[in-house]
């Protein structure tokens, strides 16, 4: 497993543990990898992706929420819910991970931690982002 993926797999992790933790992703972040070895590249990779997509969390719930057409965002599964939130995190802010990748590795994702349709579901999801974003900065689809 390359280091971005094992990255994406702990940021979604903490997440998750977001969803039930009151506090901030600073201190969970740091209690995660006092239980957990790391490697510098993968934490700091994980560590940018959670505390971007904290960051940014209100944008990218209403650009979920947005698209994901029939669904409202509480009726999205956890697991989805971070998937998508963390690959739209990198597909509006992170220039360097092309779009391509940044669905590819939520589908991958999906399809580990979610259910059976959960991969066809965050690929049509973050499909329809990504034309959105692209018709707001007037590129192509």
């Amino acid at each position: 497993m390359g280091k971005r993926r094992k990255a994406r797999e702990i940021a979604l992790t903490v997440l998750y543990e977001l969803e039930f933790q009151s506090g901030d992703a600073a201190r969970v972040l740091e209690e995660f990898w006092k239980d957990h070895p790391n490697v510098p590249e993968i934490k700091e990779f994980a560590d940018s992706l959670v505390r971007g997509t904290v960051e940014h969390g209100p944008e990218i719930d209403a650009l979920i929420a947005a698209n994901a057409t029939h669904w409202s965002l509480t009726r999205i599964a956890l697991v989805e819910r971070n998937i998508l939130r963390l690959a739209t995190y990198e597909l509006l802010y992170r220039h360097d991970i092309p779009e391509k990748v940044a669905i590819n590795e939520a589908i991958e994702l999906a399809k580990l931690y979610g259910s059976e349709e959960s991969g066809a579901f965050v690929n049509g999801v973050l499909d329809q982002i990504r034309l959105h974003l692209r018709s707001r900065q007037g590129t192509p689809a």
